[in-house]
This record gives structure tokens, sequence and C-alpha cells, in this order.
């Protein structure tokens, strides 16, 4: 969800929309009217949802959030706000320390007590069913051993039975509507730790680890023993699962009865001591609080606490802090990989997370930044690959921006004679082929064709083997590199001529009464100045043409000769044609003044128009047709407004409709109304013409249809949903000077090619293709990516690994036909453990996410989701079945390296594309899935997960990012401010209790009640902490693609129900599950399959 635009003055279609209580929002969408008081209770006040009694001798379900229990907390009258017990201007974020832990060198889980006998359930996920009976109760979750009916279940996604409907196994809650009833886990439980002890992770090269949750107790220690492991793991610290929080359920038994007469609890391991759990299981000694994160909560249970006079248990509930928590995670990464650089010389190494800075050093496999597989040691067998679900898959950006400190790749000239290939296969030199016969012939490392050398190219072997020009030449050296390509890589055998932009304005009475036509024009004049130019040239080669649109289309001859621009109207939009060719496409130094002459006049010229009705493919059609006549590529910007109902080819009609959510018809959404813009993208990427789409919607536009021409050519889609110039204007010039900037291959024609045994069998992302291995793209910047997915062919061996080669061929912006090469080596193993060991979780959620988002194309969107539930369910319980040490089925152990797959993954499920609230239009939903289809893993892992910093708690001279925190109501205190972003959206959060000092320097007000609450820029103020938080923005905004427009919200303010759906560990108001519900139910699937 994005929210940048403010609302329009009255609601779209003339009917009430369903929204965060009556206000509307949108990828581009803003506040809009005032809402009525809040149904709720208070942040922790008691809910008024989930009161009802459940049927006598039923175990009640809790609601996930309510009152804290009497023996913890006061009970807070509704309507009061209260964060916990701590007083304002705290933030609560858990117990850390500054010692960094050791992992014992092998697992300690905690073991459990023997638990009740186990019941075959249903593989089948049934949120709302009938309640389990008492002997299900005991297969839920591993510190859930009670089998007593005086339990309660947890509750949250597939357990407790709420008084509604059965939900849909994808965990959509019909039930839980957007106001009536508040089943969100918005209420911190206020006997819980908060925050998140500091555990130290391995690098992700250390042996083997696994994460486990075992069943702990909050009343006293158990006793720690070792299990002899198959290989070393990790433990988590023992999650205590949820308990209802009703005053009138009996508490619950802390340990499963156990025969005979009650006694002491049983003495601890005589040869370690009764240390407290650590975040990552380790046993160690008690550990101090650390740095930018407060104290535990009152009311801790302690793990460490010595038996005592027995107490009544507090209520157990899975204790968020000892879960795997994405923020410790990269945190560790960055500790541990983010000082040395990554050098690429060795197969099938694992490169650092994409949320660690770290520098590349190129010694023979393609950087990181151009490609990142889910997994660097795959399955020697196809059988293996199979067992283990995992996809192997490698997201591919090759045109990537490197940072200053890293050399693009060396251009290599090898004359007339072009590159040298492989005969059989056509695969590109590179490091891995083998020289053989003292130099004259080479062995394809792909298809092991052996190939004469090209006698130009020979060069002797050294006593290892390697050719002695071997560091000389940039493609036996270096993993990523370039090829000046010969004129036989051209079309047509002749040099193509530089690409040319064509900007495309709509001038109709929406676009002219925005102001955005005078805008635009404004900043044209100036922006033409920075067209992408080649290394040192004076300047740019690209030539430019004006076109402007409604029902008809101008055209605009500027040439330099012309003492005024003239415009040439076309009004037969059925069968388009140019009306000119000398005088369209000109030089900007050398047309300048006709040039601004034109732009002065567009606003004028049309500032009375009454004409609404617009035109959309006839515009694409004569974009294209200009390119065709002057023989080269390029890229046309189309600024447009509204739903092309104007008689013409590819006219639409208005077909949202909000009754085909959650239906099988679901789908048609997703899909372009018509073929006819299939056809025409096919047509735009034979002329290599990219279109860029810039909307101005003020209602529906049919994303889904117009976003086909760009989406297939390789081109971008923005969106400024009920445009106002005062408030968007920055962030879509902002927009716009990017991408009339950025770097573009055009033309482009890319194929993966790949060792024996494995070969690329799908593909992702914003491209055509009209074979099985070509992927063509009428244009490429370096923020897309295209993702491939390989299958195996054959067996492979784990001595030769496998090898991918990527090879694109593209025109640059001065017109030079280029390929550029990138080569990466992967290991190969034939144990499921090295699989396991090597995997990268924020790739591999990328495949996911872009896999799901294909499939709401064909399948119904629950379908998908619980596909995507299935697989990963699939993937760990194939390494607990397999890896993990023997251990009770009440335990979660979880991969390593593969900790936060059930985290991101409840992200893409609770996403707008796969669970839209009710607030999410269809636009929105198209829009984003489009988006996600081509995003890097950079982006795919802020979008899901945003990143929440508190700005207060870091000294204002520190130059260093405050640490981040987790995306949780939980985490957030009253008496600080928040920044959140997801690439998309930048939220700054301000607590009703915080200090007055900081109102004052931040916004220039005295006090919380006199902040602008929808305020979308702070007041450039000369003070130490405003000056810190716009640089932090600033520096946010500078590592996306997009400009994240700001959207200052007030704690308690209508704007804050759109700030919590970003976070994104809690349960969402669309019936998306929490982080803690949802490990409760991947653990049940798990157990289900090992079952």
């Amino acid at each position: 969800m994005n929210v940048n635009q403010p609302a329009p003055p009255g609601v779209p279609y003339g009917q009430p929309q369903p929204g965060y209580a009556g206000y509307q929002s949108s990828y581009g969408g803003q506040p809009g009217p005032v809402v009525p008081p809040s149904p709720y209770g208070a942040y922790n006040g008691p809910m008024p949802a989930y009161q009802q009694l459940p049927p006598p001798g039923v175990p009640r379900a809790p609601p996930s959030s309510g009152t804290p229990p009497a023996s913890t907390a006061a009970r807070v009258p509704s309507g009061q706000s209260a964060y916990g017990q701590f007083g304002q201007g705290d933030v609560q974020n858990g117990p850390s320390s500054t010692v960094q832990m050791q992992r014992p060198p092998v697992s300690q889980p905690f073991v459990p007590a023997p638990a009740a006998p186990l019941v075959n359930q249903p593989a089948a996920f049934q949120p709302y069913g009938p309640p389990p009976t008492s002997a299900q109760v005991t297969t839920q979750m591993a510190g859930m051993q009670i089998s007593g009916p005086a339990a309660p279940l947890p509750s949250g996604l597939g357990y407790g039975p709420p008084p509604t409907s059965v939900a849909s196994a994808s965990g959509s809650f019909q039930g839980s509507s957007l106001y009536g009833s508040y089943p969100q886990n918005l209420a911190p439980p206020t006997s819980l730790a908060q925050g998140h002890p500091g555990a130290q992770t391995p690098q992700r090269s250390a042996p083997m680890q696994a994460s486990s949750f075992p069943p702990s107790a909050a009343g006293g220690p158990r006793p720690p023993s070792i299990a002899g492991p198959s290989m070393p793991g990790q433990s988590f610290g023992g999650p205590s699962v949820s308990q209802s929080n009703h005053a009138s359920s009996p508490p619950p038994q802390t340990h499963p009865p156990m025969p005979g007469p009650p006694g002491p609890p049983p003495p601890m391991h005589s040869s370690q001591p009764g240390y407290q759990l650590q975040q990552n299981g380790s046993f160690g000694p008690a550990r101090g609080p650390q740095p930018n994160y407060g104290g535990a909560y009152s009311g801790a249970p302690n793990f460490a606490s010595q038996p005592g006079p027995p107490q009544p248990p507090p209520p157990k509930r899975l204790d968020p802090d000892s879960i795997p928590s994405p923020i410790q995670v990269i945190e560790d990464d960055r500790n541990n990989r983010g000082s040395e650089p990554f050098v690429t010389g060795a197969r099938g190494q694992v490169p650092p997370l994409v949320t660690t800075n770290f520098l590349v050093k190129d010694q023979g496999n393609a950087s990181p930044r151009y490609i990142r597989c889910t997994s660097y040691n795959i399955p020697c067998t196809s059988d293996m690959a199979k067992q283990a679900q995992v996809p192997l898959a490698a997201v591919i950006k090759p045109l990537a921006r490197l940072p200053p400190e890293e050399a693009p790749p060396y251009v290599v000239d090898h004359g007339e004679s072009g590159p040298v290939r492989c005969n059989r296969c056509k695969a590109y030199m590179c490091p891995f082929m083998q020289f053989i016969e003292g130099g004259r012939r080479f062995q394809c490392c792909f298809c092991s064709c052996v190939t004469e050398v090209p006698p130009q190219y020979f060069q002797h072997l050294d006593h290892t083997g390697k050719r002695v020009d071997f560091y000389d030449r940039p493609e036996l050296s270096l993993g990523s590199y370039e090829f000046l390509a010969t004129v036989d890589y051209c079309k047509n055998n002749k040099f193509p001529h530089p690409p040319a932009f064509i900007f495309m304005i709509d001038v109709s009475y929406n676009a002219v009464r925005s102001g955005l036509v005078r805008l635009l024009c404004e900043e044209l004049k100036s922006l033409l100045d920075f067209l992408p130019r080649e290394g040192g040239a004076e300047e740019s080669a690209i030539r430019v043409g004006f076109v402007t649109y409604n029902k008809v289309l101008h055209f605009y001859n500027v040439k330099s000769s012309l003492a005024q621009p003239q415009m040439m109207v076309v009004s037969d939009v059925a069968d388009m044609f140019v009306p000119l060719l000398d005088g369209f496409l000109v030089n900007v130094s050398e047309s300048r003044t006709v040039i601004t002459s034109l732009l002065d006049q567009i606003p004028e010229m049309f500032a009375d128009t009454r004409e609404t009705e617009t035109v959309f493919a006839p515009v694409i059609q004569a974009g294209m047709e200009a390119l065709k006549a002057a023989e080269c590529p390029g890229k046309l910007f189309l600024f447009h407004t509204s739903l092309p109902i104007a008689e013409a080819p590819g006219k639409l009609k208005n077909r949202d409709d909000r009754k085909l959510l959650n239906t099988d018809k679901e789908k048609t959404l997703f899909q372009p109304q018509t073929g006819f813009y299939q056809s025409l993208a096919k047509e735009c990427v034979t002329q290599g013409c990219c279109v860029d789409l810039f909307l101005f919607p003020n209602q529906y536009v049919d994303v889904a249809t117009l976003g086909v021409v760009p989406h297939h050519t390789g081109g971008s889609i923005y969106k400024y949903a009920c445009f106002q110039v005062e408030s968007d204007q920055e962030r879509f010039l902002s927009d716009l000077r990017r991408d009339v900037q950025k770097d573009v291959g055009f033309d482009a024609v890319m194929r993966v090619r790949t060792s024996t045994g494995i070969r690329a069998t799908d593909f992702f992302g914003a491209f055509y293709m009209s074979n099985t291995t070509d992927v063509e793209l009428a244009g490429l910047d370096g923020d897309k990516t295209v993702t491939v997915e390989f299958k195996h062919d054959d067996r492979l061996s784990e001595d030769s690994g496998a090898l991918i080669q990527c090879a694109l061929l593209y025109t640059s912006c001065a017109g030079q036909r280029r390929l550029r090469i990138h080569n990466l080596s992967l290991n190969c193993c034939t144990q499921l453990a090295d699989l396991y060991r090597n995997c990268e979780t924020d790739t591999l959620i990328n495949y996911l996410a872009k896999f799901a988002y294909r499939g709401v194309l064909s399948s119904p969107v629950k379908t998908v989701r619980d596909a995507l539930i299935s697989q990963c369910a699939q993937i760990l319980a194939c390494y607990r079945k397999n890896c993990a040490s023997p251990s009770s089925a009440g335990q979660l152990i979880l991969p390593e390296c593969m900790k936060l797959l059930p985290v991101y993954l409840n992200c893409v499920l609770k996403s707008d594309v796969l669970q839209p609230g009710a607030e999410v239009t269809t636009d929105d939903r198209a829009y984003v899935r489009q988006l996600v289809t081509s995003m890097d893993v950079a982006e795919t892992n802020v979008f899901f997960y945003p990143r929440l910093l508190p700005l207060t708690k870091v000294p204002v001279e520190s130059s260093a990012e405050p640490p981040a925190i987790r995306a949780s109501e939980e985490r957030l205190s009253k008496g600080d401010v928040y920044l959140l972003e997801n690439g998309l959206n930048l939220f700054l959060w301000v607590g009703a209790s915080v200090q007055q000092g900081v109102v004052q320097s931040l916004f220039s007000v005295p006090s919380f009640s006199q902040i602008n609450s929808g305020l979308s820029a702070l007041p450039v103020l000369e003070n130490p902490l405003s000056k810190r938080v716009r640089d932090l923005i600033d520096s946010f905004r500078a590592q996306r693609s997009r400009y994240m427009k700001l959207i200052v919200v007030k704690q308690e303010d209508k704007l804050e129900m759109l700030f919590k759906h970003f976070l994104v560990e809690d349960k969402s108001l669309n019936g998306g599950a929490s982080y803690v519900d949802f490990l409760c139910h991947m653990h049940k699937e798990i157990r289900q399959l090992l079952s």
C-alpha cells in the first residue's frame, strides 16, 4: 500500500468505498475525510471483540490481544492509552547485552517432558473450524504439552474458535470485519519480555546450524540435556504458546501431568549451571542490558530462577523475543561480514545479506550485485531437489549500478572477429573454459565440446595449464565483463542509430486542470540537458520528440531551422501514422530555442480545453511508428490521466468489481481486458520501443491492462493517485528526473546458459519471450531484474559443480552494440544438509513472491496462498526429517540460514496482492503486482519487511544510522518518534507523549496536539535533531529506486491505521496472521507432514 496522494474531493463513482473508517488510500493515495471515533478500545485497553463465552466444555480461544491478566498488570480503562508499564518517553525493546555470546559447538535443546500421544490430524489447515479435542490440543505447538481440557488454545491462525464463519485455508478471516470486531494483535501482552536478546548468529559459512524452539514452562527451570546430535545445531529459547487472557479461564498446568506423586521440579543437569536461555538457545551466563534496547518488562518470565515456593504460573504465550528476529539476523551479518571485502574467487560462496554494506572483489565469479541465487549448493539429482522442495533460482540484474568504489565491467574489443565462443552451445569465453593441447584448443565448460582457438587469440600455457595472459584478459580472470559486438550481432546486419526519447503528454481536461501539463512542460525545459550519455561525451547522442493527445494526437515539428514549432493533428486514430519525419526527432542542443518555445506554448494552447476523453493505444502506436521510420530504438514517456474510453483501438470499459474479491473470478481483475495490448507489446519489442508510463488517475484506470505494454517492453509504471501539484510535485519530478537520466540498454536480448545437468526452465520479470530461451527487452535499466528458475535434466557431479552464464546483448545510450557477460559457479551436493547450509532466504522470498504474484493471473488467490504455505512447510519438514538431530516432535527446528523463512513468508501472504484490505483498490493491487515482478532482492526484502527506526535514542551528533527495531506495535513507545520505510512509503510516527523539546525541534510547534497530521515534509530548522532526521530521510530516499513521499502520522490519529498496516509482525486488519500465530501454524503443518 502506498499512500502518497491526497484524497479526491468526492468519492469516485459517487459511492462510498470501504476503507480505514471512511479514509481512502492507494499506492499513491493520501489522507481523506475525517474518521469517526474509533470503535476499538485504547492501545492496551480491553478490546470489545471476542467477549462471547464458548460453549460449555469447550476450551476457550483467547483473544490475540486484550487486557493483560490480572496477575501481571492493572487493567487499563477503555479509552485510555497505556503502552506497557514504562514512563513517558521510554522506549522498551527488550533485554540484550553488550557481551556477544559465542554459541557452543553442539546444540543443547531444552528436552521436553513426554507429550501425550499424537493424534493424526487432517493435513488441511482449518482456521476457524470447530475447536480441536483435548487430544488434538497436545499435537499443537511445542511449549504447549497440556493434556487436560482446562488448557485454552493458542489463538490466531488455525486455532481458536472465534464466533465467526469458517475462513479459507489461506487464513483470510472473513469474520474479522474492518471495524466491528478487533481481533488484531495490537496490544502488547504486558506479561511478556519485550525486545530481543542479542544473540550472535555465526557467519553463514559456519557448520550446519539449526534453530529449534523447545517447549519451556514459565514456571521453573527444566533439565537441559545434551543430545548427541548428528550435526551441531542451534536451539532457540523456549517459547511458551499463547494462552487465554480471560480471567475466567483456569490457569493452565505448567507441566504435563506426570505419573506418581507431585514433587519438586527435576534437578538441574549436573554438568550445566542453571543458565538463562539466550535467544539462540545457547546456555550462558545471564546478560546485562544491551545498548539501544531497554530493559525487560517487569513480569517477564525468568527462565533462570531457582526453584522457590510454588506460585501460580502466569498464562503462557509464545514470547516474541524467543523466536527468530530479522533485526538480529541483519545486525549479526553486518557485524560478521560487513568489514571484509567479498572476494568471488571460490566456487559456491554464499554472499553477505543484501542489508549488509560490503565491497566486492571480482576474481572469477559475478558479483552478488548482478546475480543472487536461492542456494549456492544445489542437489546432484532431481530426486533430491524434489525431496527438499527448495526452488533453484537466480535473480539476475544484468545492468546493476555499482557503488563508486567498485569498477564497472571492463569492455573487451576483439575487433572484427568478435568474441571467442564455443562452436556447439555458443557460450562465450569465460574463466571456466579449459585450454588443452598447449593452448591451441579449448574445452567448453558448459557442453564439453572442444573448439579450435582462433589464431589471433592463441597464447601459450604456463606449467599449471593456465594461459600466460590469464590476468591481462578480463574474460579469463573476471566473472563479469563486456564485449563490443560486431555487425553480426545487429539487426539487419547494420549498426544501430543512437536511441530516441519521445515525450507523449495527455492534454485532456483532467491533466490541464490539475496543473500537471504546466508542471511537466516547465520541468522538461531543464531536464533535457541531462539525458544519459556515454562516458566522457560532451552531450547526449539521444534525440527527442514531442506529442500531445486527448481524443486526437498532435505531433510537433521542432526542426532547428524553424522560428516557431509547427503542430500537425492526426484525428484518424484507427489507422495511426506519423505525419512528419524530418523535424520530429531532433538533437536537443541544435533545436533548443524551438523546443523551449513549444514547451511554453503547450499549457497555453490547451488551457481552456473541455475534452475529457482520451485514447491510449494509438499513442503508443504513433511512438513506435516514429522510431520505426527513424530506424532506431528508443523510449516513450507517456503521461496519462484516465481510462481510455474514446472510440479508438484499445478502448477500455470500467470493469472494476469488488464483489469478485475472494471468488474464483478474482483472477480476471489482474488479467488485461483485451488481447490487443499483448500484440501491441510484441510489435514494440520487435522495434526496440520501450514504454514508461506515468499515471495520474482520480479513479479506476485499469492498470492491469494499461500496464501490459510497459511490462512486456521492460519499461516502468509510476502511479500518482489524485495528483495535486502542491503535495505531489516533488515525488513526481524526482521520479521523472531519475527515469530520464538513468542508463538504459535498448533492444536487448538475454540468454542464460547452464552446464550439463541443469537448464533454465522458467523466467519472471518485465520482458517478452517469443521462444523458450530468449528474454527480449525493448529496454532494460539498472533497477530491473530477471528471475530464472532451473530444473535438473541430468545428474550433476560434486567435483565439477554447476555453471551459469548470463549473456545480454544490448544497444548502449550512444548507439553502441555490446554484450555483457556474467558467470557464476555453484557447488553441488549429495547431502541435503549441504543444500540447507547454503541457502539465501532473501532470494528465496523474492522468487516465491514473484511465483505467487504470477499465480494470481491463473488461479484463485486462496489457492496461491495455500500452495505457498504448503511448499514452505515441505522445505522445513524435509530439513527436520533429514538434517536435524533427533528431538521431540514438539520442537520446531529451523535451518540456521532459513530461520526467517516463516516471518518473511507471512509478510508475502499478508501483502496487498494476496490479502487486500478493504481500502486497497484493484488498480493498487495490479500496480504492486507488476512492480514486484521485476524487483531485486534488496527491494523485496524491505518491501515485505519494512525498516522501523527509533529516532531519539541515538545521540544527535552521531552520524550512524539508528539501530532498527522489529515491525510490531509492541516495540513502539509513546514517548518516541519512529521512521518507517518499505521502498515505496515513508512514515514518521510521533508518539503522544513525546517530549516537547523534540516536537519543537522537528516541527517548530510547541506541543503534540499542534502537529499537522498528514504533513508531507519536515520544516527546515537549524537544530541538530531536525538536520539529523532530514539527513536520514534523504539517505533512505537515495537508497531506493523510487522517491518515497513522507507522511507524518500522530499516535491515535486517523492515519495511524495506515501506518499499522506496515507493522508486519502483528495481525493485520484484513485477517493476516501475526508472526507468532503463523509460526505456530507452520509448526503444525510441519508436524502433520512428519507424522
